[in-house]
Formats: C-alpha cells, sequence, structure tokens
C-alpha cells in the first residue's frame, strides 16, 4: 500500500492535504491510499470544544477540521489518526473505542487494532505521565483545568489490552516516542537539534514507556510517531537478526519538506534512497508568529546546560553496580503515594513469554514534525502487510476498506467490564497475566467468529454522524462556556455489535446535572477551577456518584 504519514495535525488539513498532492505530483504517484496523522489532530467540531483542549488561550485556533465534520469539505484520501496531547478529547472521548470524527477520517480511539485494506494497524493515543498510568478514566465533562490535561494520559488498563495481542501486526502508531528510542538513531544529531532532549535522555526519561512496551511486544515492521516537533529515523532489532533476514518491505519515496534519510531495506545490506530530495513547495496554514512549543506538558524537561549535566560526554550512561545501590526502607515505602509502587503491569510483562506468532525482527521508527513550512513533516512511501490476512483478496485501485479485527473484539470483551468511568476515586481492576486473559480471549474469539465474522459485519461501517453543533462564527473562540457530553451512535453501534455494555451513555438528566457543577469561567481561567465528583459508570458494575474532588490549573 502507498501510504502518507504525518506528524502532529494541529488542525491544517488543508496544507497536508494539498501537500501530499504536491509530493505525489513529484514522484508521478496517483495519490496515497491511506494518511497516517500522529496525533494533536485537533478535531474542533465549535468554538466550545476549544474549552476541552490543552492549549493555551492566546493560541487558540479554530482550526480547519470543522469544514470536513460539517460536510463542506471531503478528505481526499482516507484518513487515520492516534490522539495526542492537544485534542478537543471531549470528542475523541466519544469515540472510545475508534469511529469516523468526519467521513473519510477515522480516529483509532484509546487503543486499537484495525484492518485498512491488507495492513493490520495497531493505535495507542495519549502521552505518558507515570501518575496517572494506573488511574481509571475519571473524566467527565465538564471539565477543570486538570481534566483537560489528565484525559489525554495513557491508561495501564489501554495497555494491557495491547500486550494481550498475540499474532503480528504490520503498523504501529503512537503520538507520543516509546522511551529510549533516541539512543536507536543518530542520537548525536538529535541533541544537537533539540538540545531540550539530552538530560531526559540520558535520565531514561525521554519519551512514553506505554508505546516501549506495546512496541517491543508488537514488534511491527513500522512505527510511526510524532510529538516532539522533529524529524528522526531509527531501527530497533529484536534477538539475533539482520536486514536480510526481515520479511519487511519497505520503499522510501520522497518526504514532503524533508531529507531522505529513510531508506528501503533490499538484497542484504544495499541501501537504496531517493534520488530528487528537492523539497514540494508546501501551503503556508495560518500560524501564530510567536509559535510556542505546545507539545511538552507544564512539568516536561527545562532546558539543559552543561552546567546542568558537568562532565556531560557522548557516551550512554551506565548503571551504577547494584552494590552500590541502597534499597528503600520498608517503612519509608509505605508512606509513599500508590503512583510510586510499581504496578502490576511491570511485574506481570517480565512473566510474559513473547507470542511465537510474532516473528519480526525489526522494527523501523520514524518521527515527523508538525505541518509548517521547512519542517520535515510528511513521509510517503510503500509498506508491504507481514501480517496474516483473513483474506486473500487483492488490494485494489479503489480506496481500502477499513475492518475491524477479531483478535482485538475478543480482547475488547474481555476487558469491557473492567472499565469504569468517571469516579477518580475508584481503583483499576489488578492485572490477572497472561495464562488467565489468554484463555478468556480464545473464549471470546469464538464469540466473535460466530456472531461477528461469519455474519459478515467485520467491515467497518460507514456510519458518521454529525454529534456536535457545527462551528459557528459568531460564537467567539474566547467563549468559555463548556460543550454538553453527547452518545455518539457509532460507539452505541460497536458496542451492540460486540455485545459489551455501553458505558458512554448516559440519560439527559444526567448529563444536565453534571453540567450545573461546570467550573465557573472565571475560576477556570484564573487556575482555581473547582473539582467535582464523578460519576462512576461502566462496566457492568455498580453506578454511583464519585466523590473525587480536584484543582484546576492555571496556565504560567
Amino acid at each position: 500500500m502507498r501510504v502518507a504519514v504525518e506528524g502532529c495535525g494541529h488542525g491544517t488539513l488543508h496544507a497536508i492535504y494539498a501537500s501530499i498532492k504536491k509530493s505525489c505530483e513529484l514522484n508521478h504517484w496517483a495519490g496515497v491510499d491511506l494518511l497516517i496523522i500522529g496525533g494533536d489532530f485537533q478535531a474542533v467540531r465549535n468554538s466550545k470544544d476549544l474549552n476541552c483542549m490543552s492549549v493555551p488561550l492566546k493560541y487558540r485556533e479554530i482550526g480547519d477540521f470543522h469544514e470536513y465534520y460539517s460536510g463542506a469539505r471531503k478528505a481526499p484520501y482516507l484518513t487515520i489518526f492516534v490522539g495526542g496531547n492537544h485534542e478537543a478529547s471531549n470528542h475523541l472521548w466519544e469515540l472510545y473505542y475508534g469511529g469516523w470524527v468526519a467521513p473519510g477520517i477515522y480516529y483509532l480511539g484509546a487503543a486499537n487494532i484495525i484492518r485498512v485494506g491488507p495492513l493490520r494497524i495497531a493505535g495507542l493515543s495519549g502521552i505518558w505521565k507515570g501518575y496517572n498510568y494506573n488511574k481509571p478514566h475519571h473524566e467527565l465533562l465538564p471539565y477543570n483545568q486538570d481534566d483537560v490535561k489528565s484525559i489525554y494520559h495513557v491508561r495501564e488498563l489501554d495497555v494491557r489490552k495491547l500486550l494481550n495481542v498475540r499474532t503480528q501486526v504490520d503498523v504501529g502508531i503512537s503520538h507520543d516516542w516509546p522511551r529510549g528510542i533516541e539512543w536507536m538513531g543518530n542520537w548525536k544529531a538529535l541533541f544537537a537539534k533539540k538540545d531540550l532532549f539530552e538530560a531526559d535522555a540520558r535520565a531514561g526519561t525521554l519519551g512514553s514507556s506505554a508505546a516501549k512496551y506495546v512496541m517491543d511486544h508488537l514488534r511491527p515492521p513500522h512505527w510511526f510517531a510524532a510529538h516532539l516537533h522533529c524529524k528522526f529515523p531509527a531501527v530497533v532489532k529484536y534477538g539475533e537478526c539482520s536486514e536480510s533476514t526481515s520479511k519487511e518491505g519497505t520503499n522510501l519515496v520522497q518526504s514532503g519538506s524533508s531529507d531522505v534519510a529513510f531508506a528501503r531495506a533490499k538484497n542484504n545490506d544495499k541501501v537504496d534512497i531517493a534520488l530528487d530530495d528537492t523539497p514540494p513547495k508546501l501551503p503556508t496554514p495560518a500560524r501564530n508568529e510567536d509559535e510556542i512549543d505546545l507539545d511538552m506538558d507544564d512539568d516536561e524537561p527545562i532546558k539543559s546546560s552543561s552546567a546542568a549535566m558537568p562532565g556531560a560526554t557522548n557516551e550512554r550512561p551506565s548503571m551504577p553496580p547494584a552494590s552500590e545501590i541502597q534499597p528503600v526502607p520498608a517503612e519509608v515505602r509505605a508512606q509513599l503515594p500508590a503512583s510510586f509502587t510499581k504496578s502490576s503491569a511491570h511485574s506481570s510483562m517480565q512473566l510474559v513469554t513473547h507470542p511465537e506468532a510474532i516473528t519480526n525482527k525489526i522494527t523501523r521508527f520514524l518521527a515527523l514534525d508538525k505541518c509548517l513550512p521547512n519542517r520535515k513533516f510528511l513521509q510517503i512511501l510503500d509498506v508491504d502487510p507481514i501480517s496474516q490476512s483473513p483474506s486473500s483478496t487483492p488490494l485494489s485501485h479503489a480506496t481500502p476498506q477499513l475492518s475491524y479485527d477479531k483478535e482485538w473484539l475478543a480482547i475488547t470483551r474481555v476487558f469491557a467490564s473492567d472499565l469504569t468511568l468517571g469516579d477518580p476515586s475508584s481503583h483499576v481492576s489488578a492485572n490477572r497475566g497472561q495464562a488467565y486473559y489468554q484463555a478468556r480471549i480464545a473464549a471470546e474469539e469464538q464469540w466473535v467468529e460466530e456472531n461477528v465474522e461469519k455474519r459478515g459485519l467485520l467491515t467497518i461501517p460507514e456510519n458518521f454522524e454529525i454529534t456536535a453543533p457545527v462551528y459557528d462564527p459568531s460564537v467567539g473562540i474566547g467563549t468559555r462556556e463548556q460543550p454538553r457530553e453527547y452518545t455518539n451512535p457509532q460507539t452505541a453501534a460497536f458496542c451492540q455489535l460486540v455485545g459489551i455494555e455501553n458505558a458512554f451513555d448516559a440519560s439527559e438528566e444526567e448529563r444536565d446535572e453534571r453540567m450545573k457543577s461546570a467550573p465557573k469561567a472565571e475560576d477556570t481561567r484564573s487556575g482555581e477551577g473547582r473539582g467535582r465528583g464523578g460519576r462512576g459508570r461502566g462496566g457492568g458494575r455498580d453506578r454511583g456518584r464519585g466523590r473525587g474532588r480536584g484543582r484546576g490549573r492555571g496556565y504560567r
């Protein structure tokens, strides 16, 4: 398949699609079969959605997605994306299991595996924050300032589902970089270009532990990411392997505003690169002249310097001898908050046997920038599948179909009862281990085969519907009014298809009650937003009012 990969979207679909068209013209391609966007898509439908996006008020823009949402424009290429840390989170929350945000534009959900034509694609949304990793999804509208940030932090339950996949995928997508990936590429050049990264990389805190867990488990031939606003290729090798033994096939063509470092492997170690690396002239999207780096959370790294790192060298640091590491006394450990405790995911992963059906030995990683002039934000390439396809039907020249993945639907059924929403005081169910889950997933695959596959229902329906009002220019983007929560018909249909409760549904009376507790506009802006009790719901558990309270944080 011919695939275009773009880094952060940042609400610039017009420019992204125009750049793909220009790159295809330069390479004599009629077009691409699929566009992958690595997060910060910003599916903003109207001005109120902006109040659910983690962006300082002075940098807010309505973007151009609303034109695709309303039907004024149609996506020229089939588009899929994962969520990042600058999203209209209330919109994406409607589609937790994945769904169409507009005709031809599909969000992969919090975690998902789908098939696009012959390709089996895994996605993980959000960024890593360890203090929220083991928490439930407690955020419900109306959001305070803490909710606006925590809602995009990756949760262990979603990662646990991906870690129970037992068969090969072709492509992995995350917004955040897998932790440690910087050491698998030209890290000297990376640190010279992005000097803020070095201190965190040497401390082992750059990137997402969750994305690393998933990438190392799934081992796809390709992994794409964004978030850090630079182009960076790397190669991860698993076990004893060489380029010549990899089953993966990659054919680089032209990258928009790019160098051509992402090469193709063929015939042993011979490497071909594109001969024409003249970047296409790109359309200039609307932007703020005093651009800030929106992809850094409040507690992201500070600028490094030689004073901050005395004696820093170009070599990777080594761990001190075990004899020099002093254990933390038990009485001290008992006083630490839960976030300091090793999660069950960490311990269980050490005991997991790597699936025999996941055979790929080389993962080619590529991170890309956001769509701005003279940035390396776009790559177009051929991607050949190595996963076992449920159908031998060859890819036609028509737009490829999106299909549900049988194994993933089974995993969704197994974990549906563990999903609890709206109650920050609740606890996520413990990880019960590989043997427990695999027996149940196998049984649920039989259910999926009988009730979905044999009934011809694996094709993802093109059932997009408008839920929230479309953008009205008369409502300024400075409005502080919170949007309402909507039950998305796609989520309802998906839950019915796989036979699980729709935990994302609620009565209008219940939503009205929650909207009455919305943080006051002036409090939210100043950082004194009031917390509110969440509604415990989902997964067949007892429903009840949450007891959580919180304080909003203003932007400093």
